[in-house]
């Protein structure tokens, strides 16, 4: 059986896909499942962001074919590791995680920086810079993410 990933940001549009698609390359598609959502469903349905696709490509990864979508609770069933992406993303997912599941719940830069609360800024707002210090952040931290993971699955 699959081992199965969520990431997890506010929209589903920038960095959660990010993400995704690296945390993508970086596992076996054949062992592992890595999937993206939202804390909240505005953009549903839609792919995400182009300067996160275009960001991506850049990098070598489509990322275009995702499509966003809202946080539901039978995501704590599904999903073995779910990583936010910042401090209000990590409440609002608590919030909805029944409390045998929370044990799930994981800021990504956990990984690099245990317990610091170190956040992945969203880069929304900003120009294509922000895009591509997301890329960097969530790439060094899918890495270290994903050979702990590879550990605990051999």
């Amino acid at each position: 059986m699959a081992v199965k990933i969520l990431m997890v940001c506010l929209g589903n549009i920038c960095r959660s896909p990010l993400a995704e698609g690296i945390m993508q390359s970086k596992l076996p598609s054949d062992k592992f499942i890595v999937d993206s959502a939202g804390t909240g469903g505005w953009h549903a349905g839609e792919g995400p962001d182009k300067r996160s696709v275009s960001t991506a490509k850049g990098r070598g990864l489509d990322i275009s074919k995702q499509r966003a979508r809202k946080l539901k609770k039978s995501d704590f069933d599904t999903f073995d590791y779910i990583y936010v992406m910042d401090r209000s993303n990590l409440s609002d997912v608590l919030q909805l995680a029944p409390a045998i599941q929370k044990h799930k719940v994981k800021m990504i830069m956990d990984e690099l920086h245990p317990e610091l609360g170190v956040e992945v800024p969203d880069p929304y707002y900003g120009g294509p810079q922000g895009f591509e210090d997301v890329y960097d952040m969530l790439d060094e931290a899918c890495t270290v993410a994903a050979t702990k993971i590879l550990k605990n699955h051999k």
